[in-house]
């Protein structure tokens, strides 16, 4: 542990890549092939399962330290961090060990098997003899929690520079539904299993926003198609076994059965790109049907009738088995329509259509109706381009429809995390209903930070009441909140629900009585619900 506690803290306190690359790539170096194995999942979001609720932490921390519960909790308040205010309450150990980080991940890992008492004696003993850099980073692990500011594509970028591989090798071989404890480092990064890649799916190529694509260059150089909005996806049909894969790295071949039957329709040895839609007439029946079917993993008849998916392609990348991702862009996409040709209507399969433009101008008009069809905006392709792996800028850009946007005034601050523990950042906002604010939404992201010290030490004067880490304040500050959907909500008090909520400005210029209604929801909901 004390070798990764070292690379945690030589990440934390820079902000340079290069330096967290370098860092990345000695621990790769010189760590254990086990620990390798485990700081690669844990950076790509392979974390162990929480092994302990955070309240059971909380007691038994302020049971060593011999502190009140209340002392406690103002100290977390203050923090802002779990993992951190236990490992610096604490008693010093009365001994020190140097496990590795395998060693407990492993043990954390096997509370999930034990009485409660055996699971409190297990990890009193943990924190007596750990340090608190090291305490602080078996917390995380032990909360399921576990992140450093680091991306898994700089992870990658330093395990080619410590294994002298290719960085796109590397990642195709970090996909899949791989763990540390169905593989090795040799298996994994040393040695090429063919086997291993009947399930495995590329990696998603993503695209850049663009706000006015006049500079993009001539219009017949580019393809345009509509944004669609689903969960990105990848069907894989090898080896007789279809599979499906979200953007997440996750595994959904379950939750949408309906489209099992494509594999009958598909040559062996295809993957094809695009994207899960509910789906009915022949048209998207918007992200609201779709989510209905994310969370469950055995679908009922009820479900599959209300909310039916398709696969919406738009694009090819393996076919007769080869890796055709480097051809171009309008080469692919020829393979594609040849093969979706005589695939039945009834078959859950579409063909991402094409938006035919011949100017930039035409475009935009095509774009200005995107909630007319239920769709996000539009995605802009270079036909000659290949398909890459990440975000890379120059081939792929997404033009996406203008937010809605509503005034709203702030009523409840509450602290952030991490580095924003000691800021007021999230924040509860309400519209007028008769003489009367209504809650409708939070937010904690579109500021920056200097707006968020001058909000802050306006909350600070400027509180009404305090419930725990949560501040009501006076109704005195109005934001402009974005979102791109709204739909019926019988959870919230508003009776509505925001799809992706952010500040979009602080309306410093606006007064309270002058900010939106909940009528004014109410009428968004049915133009855009």
């Amino acid at each position: 542990m004390k070798q990764f506690a070292t690379l945690f803290a030589r990440i934390d306190e820079t902000t340079k890549t290069r330096v967290k690359v370098d860092a990345l790539a000695s621990y790769l170096s010189a760590a254990p092939p086990e620990d390798r194995v485990w700081m690669i999942a844990l950076f790509t979001g392979r974390r162990p399962k929480r092994a302990v609720t955070a309240t059971r932490l909380r007691e038994w921390a302020a049971e060593v330290a011999g502190l009140p519960d209340w002392l406690f909790e103002e100290s977390y308040h203050v923090v802002g961090d779990l993992a951190e205010t236990i490992s610096l309450v604490l008693p010093d150990p009365t001994h020190e060990v140097d496990h590795s980080l395998t060693h407990w991940i492993t043990t954390i890992k096997a509370l999930a098997g034990v009485e409660e008492n055996q699971r409190k004696a297990a990890v009193i003993a943990a924190w007596d003899s750990l340090v608190p850099d090291q305490r602080f980073l078996f917390n995380k692990l032990l909360t399921g929690g576990f992140r450093m500011g680091v991306s898994a594509k700089l992870m990658t970028r330093a395990l080619a520079i410590s294994t002298g591989q290719d960085e796109a090798t590397l990642t195709h071989k970090l996909m899949g539904s791989w763990s540390p404890e169905t593989t090795t480092w040799e298996h994994l990064i040393e040695t090429e299993d063919p086997t291993a890649d009947l399930s495995r799916p590329y990696p998603f190529y993503l695209a850049h926003p663009v706000d006015v694509p006049d500079d993009l260059g001539a219009p017949s150089d580019w393809h345009a198609e509509r944004k669609w909005d689903g969960i990105r996806g990848q069907f894989i049909h090898r080896g007789g076994a279809h599979y499906i894969w979200s953007r997440g790295e996750e595994v959904m071949t379950d939750r949408f059965p309906e489209l099992a039957q494509l594999a009958d329709f598909l040559p062996d040895g295809t993957v094809i790109d695009g994207e899960l839609l509910a789906f009915a007439d022949e048209a998207p029946l918007g992200f609201n049907a779709l989510q209905k079917r994310i969370g469950l993993k055995k679908v009922p008849a009820k479900a599959l009738r209300d909310s039916p998916v398709i696969f919406m392609a738009y694009d090819l990348l393996e076919h007769a088995g080869a890796d055709i991702r480097q051809t171009a862009f309008a080469e692919r996409r020829a393979l594609l329509i040849d093969m979706l040709r005589d695939v039945p209507a009834q078959i859950p399969i579409r063909l991402s259509q094409e938006v035919a433009f011949k100017t930039w101008d035409d475009l935009a008009k095509v774009r200005s109706l995107s909630r007319d069809h239920n769709v996000e905006g539009l995605m802009i392709k270079r036909k000659d381009s290949p398909y890459l792996a990440g975000r890379k800028r120059g081939d792929w850009w997404k033009w996406k429809v203008d937010p809605l946007t509503i005034d709203a005034v702030m009523i409840y601050a509450q602290s952030g995390h991490g580095r924003r523990a000691n800021l007021f950042t999230d924040y509860t906002f309400a519209v007028w209903n008769g003489e009367e604010l209504t809650p409708f939404t939070k937010a904690y992201s579109g500021l920056t930070d200097a707006e968020f010290r001058e909000v802050t030490a306006w909350v600070r004067k400027n509180t009404l009441q305090k419930f725990g880490p949560v501040r009501q304040v006076k109704p005195h500050h109005v934001f402009e909140i974005a979102f791109e959907g709204i739909q019926p909500s019988s959870r919230h008090k508003s009776g509505v629900a925001l799809r992706f909520p952010r500040m979009l400005r602080w309306r410093k210029d606006k007064p309270v009585d002058e900010a939106n209604t909940l009528d004014d929801l109410n009428e968004m909901l049915k133009l855009y619900g």
